[in-house]
């Protein structure tokens, strides 16, 4: 549906956030891949909140969304630095995961945030056994 809608010129562009999920601020997780797999130009956007007057991350094994809802709306107000960035296409040799990556390290460049190598998943899941163990043998190798 994504490659239907750009193919249409006469259509706006998709707004998409391909973290698929929202953290804290100070990083940039692993994008999905799929929106990076149907060509077309992509349009970076770096968005950062300034915690200044409102926590605007929502820790839901922390606060219920009525919670998290009040204290939003009773905040003094929601900043938030918005950057748009150069217009990005997929290189010809390129995937769609290096293009995402390339895309997501543009944004937190921009942005001063630090990219993750690993998916918002990790927020509510306990981390694979098989993960750990190459973070071991990685940190072993070092060592």
């Amino acid at each position: 549906r994504i490659r239907e809608h750009i193919a249409d010129k006469a259509k706006l562009p998709i707004l998409i956030f391909p973290e698929g999920t929202c953290i804290n601020n100070t990083s940039v997780m692993m994008f999905k891949k799929g929106s990076f797999e149907v060509g077309g130009t992509i349009h970076p956007v770096a968005i950062k909140y300034d915690p200044r007057f409102a926590d605007v991350f929502w820790n839901s094994m922390k606060h219920s969304m009525m919670t998290y809802t009040f204290n939003v709306m009773t905040s003094w107000a929601i900043v938030c630095n918005v950057w748009y960035l150069p217009p990005m296409v997929k290189e010809e040799e390129e995937d769609a995961v290096h293009f995402a990556n390339r895309v997501k390290a543009v944004i937190a460049a921009r942005g001063g945030m630090a990219v993750l190598p690993w998916d918002g998943g990790l927020k509510r899941k306990k981390v694979k056994e098989s993960f750990k163990e190459e973070q071991q043998q990685k940190y072993c190798q070092l060592v």
